[in-house]
């Protein structure tokens, strides 16, 4: 006993502390990889947006001429 109180006190509070940071540590990865998600999925929609811009030129190229 530490200043009267039982040693498996300070352990749980330890393992709280220790629970906290690897629920922290969850959160960031998860929010990493929605990151990485969304700039995959924004890359190809962009790439799309930029496929369709070159085939109206293109149309418009062969319609003019």
């Amino acid at each position: 006993m530490i200043a009267g109180v039982p040693w498996w006190v300070f352990m749980m509070i330890i393992f709280i502390f220790i629970s906290g940071y690897m629920a922290f540590r969850a959160m960031r990865a998860e929010r990493q990889l929605e990151q990485q998600f969304i700039e995959r999925e924004g890359r190809v929609y962009m790439d799309r947006l930029e496929e369709e811009r070159r085939k109206k030129e293109r149309q418009e190229q062969h319609v003019s001429q």
